[in-house]
């Protein structure tokens, strides 16, 4: 099966020579997926197993469907705080309610994917704009640290938001579990550690060892530290989750948000390791191995998943050639439940935190919010909105926050195009903005104005006191004003009716309206507006440079000043 729906698009020119470094790369990124996989599904409130089982079905339905030799798909801690944020709306009595409802979010996400895909919405991974994802995905990871605080403390206080931890551990201090705050403190720092010194050995995986290691020698549940407890033995077994009497408009709601904040992490990350590779990333085919991704993990028990920014890059450090190495990676994580459980329900809760808060902290893009501060206070403004809907407001509407401040910052930069009157330079062909060039010279008894944006209803206001502006500070004997429309791309029936209006007004100063450079839909859309026949034919110029002439001949030449 070819084009978009092409199976096993991430084996093309596959060779066996591949298999040793792809088997290699699999058991690396099996070996950083573990603690991940253990620690992400608590911040839903989810069983540690079904992590695991969310990394092994998302590794395998991206071999099969993926388009890129290198991705791997698995738990993001981002989008596992909106997950979290969705299973709080619902009304779920028991932890398997939640697996079910976690299982059935996942499914709807990766139908969503795929429906994306063929209606072709990958373009919308341009309208994510980067300095409100920089700023949400912050606030997220805000979100995240604020959750570990039951983890490393012991406590049971609300986490929900910022105001509501600080006073629930403000009124708990005396009921603080000290060895748990020594362990979880000792933990990250380790982590901080390894991550400076850039050890061969992912930190997560030394962190997980030595907390396994210790709570085996200590006896920590003993000492009142909590532990993973049982986990189930076995493999997952597929079923598909049906729906009792849950809310579907919840649901669905939680589904859109949660594939929002997973299809903007997933591109940024999907991107970021394209160039850092040399691949090619096509977002509408990303979609559909996004969705089987999705699909899978939610048919055996997981939750949605999106692009690992650690997985992936494990696999390419480690030269991972083609997706056999997700196969491997799965195989491997398989083998971890069968034959490792007993180790792993030993893992501290403390190590666990530990983990999930530096995982938040590289999510911090301190170093992105800077860039966008030195080089644009208004999207910085714009960065921060993001940042704070998910801290302040929550996760879940802090991707409605995230979503309207998008759109505000699209309808800002379109409400007020830049305008400017263009001259000549002697001696040199082409028109010059006046108040950019010095030596560019009005052309007499003609005014030529550019207009550098589109005319759309919410703007014709402002572009229309700017034009009449304009005609004001000209001269009388100004017989010509020409609108430079090389730079507007798009017309609406407002902004025809506007510019009637104002060929109106000119007419009635003694000043002729013409166009030039005019795109054809916008042509489509005067023509139809009757705003064509009102300036006439003659006054529309294919060129800009088409105008002098033409004035030269009809009103210079007709009053014999020529």
């Amino acid at each position: 099966m070819g084009g978009r729906w092409g199976l096993c698009q991430g084996f093309v020119g596959f060779r066996l020579e591949w298999l040793r470094s792809d088997a290699m790369a699999g058991l690396a990124v099996a070996a950083v997926s573990i603690p991940s996989a253990i620690a992400y599904p608590a911040i839903a409130g989810l069983p540690p197993e079904v992590g695991i089982y969310a990394s092994m079905a998302a590794l395998v339905g991206y071999a099969v469907f993926g388009p890129s030799r290198q991705l791997m798909m698995g738990p993001d801690a981002a989008t596992m705080t909106v997950v979290a944020a969705v299973l709080a709306t619902l009304p779920l009595a028991t932890t398997g309610d939640r697996v079910m409802a976690a299982a059935l979010l996942a499914v709807g996400v990766g139908i969503l994917c795929i429906l994306a895909s063929v209606l072709r919405l990958g373009i919308l991974a341009a309208f994510l704009s980067r300095p409100i994802l920089v700023g949400f995905i912050s606030g997220v990871a805000l979100s995240i640290l604020i959750g570990q605080i039951n983890r490393f403390t012991g406590l049971s206080v609300d986490t929900g938001s910022l105001t509501s931890a600080l006073v629930g551990l403000a009124r708990n201090m005396g009921a603080v579990h000290w060895p748990s705050v020594i362990l979880g403190v000792a933990m990250f720092v380790l982590l901080q550690v390894l991550s400076a010194w850039r050890s061969p050995v992912p930190g997560p995986v030394v962190v997980v060892v030595a907390a396994t290691l210790l709570s085996a020698l200590l006896d920590f549940r003993g000492l009142g530290i909590k532990v993973v407890g049982e986990i189930p033995t076995g493999l997952p077994h597929i079923s598909l989750p049906i729906p009792d009497g849950l809310p579907l408009l919840e649901l669905a709601q939680g589904v859109a948000a949660i594939w929002l904040v997973s299809f903007g992490a997933g591109i940024v990350t999907a991107r970021s390791f394209g160039t850092l590779g040399g691949f090619r990333v096509d977002m509408n085919k990303e979609l559909i191995g996004f969705g089987a991704s999705n699909i899978a993990a939610g048919c055996f028990g997981g939750f949605p998943v999106s692009v690992s920014d650690s997985r992936t890059a494990i696999n390419m450090s480690v030269e991972g050639r083609s997706q056999a190495s997700g196969l491997f990676a799965a195989a491997a994580l398989g083998a971890t439940l069968i034959y490792l459980n007993d180790a792993v329900r030993l893992l501290p809760a403390p190590a666990l935190g530990a983990i999930l808060a530096a995982a938040a902290v590289s999510l911090i893009d301190l170093k992105g919010l800077r860039e966008i501060w030195r080089i644009n206070r208004v999207e910085f403004a714009f960065a921060l909105i993001g940042l704070w809907g998910a801290v302040s407001l929550g996760v879940l509407r802090g991707v409605v926050i995230a979503v309207f401040a998008t759109l505000a910052y699209v309808l800002l930069q379109e409400m007020r195009p830049r305008d400017a009157i263009l001259g000549r330079i002697p001696g040199r062909a082409g028109f010059f903005k006046l108040h950019r060039r010095p030596d560019a010279k009005a052309i007499p008894e003609l005014a030529v104005h550019i207009v550098q944006g589109n005319l759309l209803f919410f703007n014709v206001e402002y572009v229309q006191e700017r034009l009449e502006a304009a005609a004001c500070s000209l001269p009388p004997s100004t017989s010509w004003f020409i609108l430079d429309a090389s730079a507007i791309t798009q017309i609406d029936s407002t902004a025809a009716a506007m510019l009637k209006d104002v060929c109106l007004l000119f007419a009635a100063r003694g000043m002729a309206l013409g166009i030039a450079e005019l795109h054809h839909e916008p042509m489509m859309i005067l023509k139809r507006a009757g705003v064509v026949t009102l300036i006439g034919d003659d006054m529309l110029f294919d060129d800009l440079e088409d105008v002098i002439p033409a004035f030269e001949e009809r009103v210079l030449g007709a009053d014999g000043r020529l």
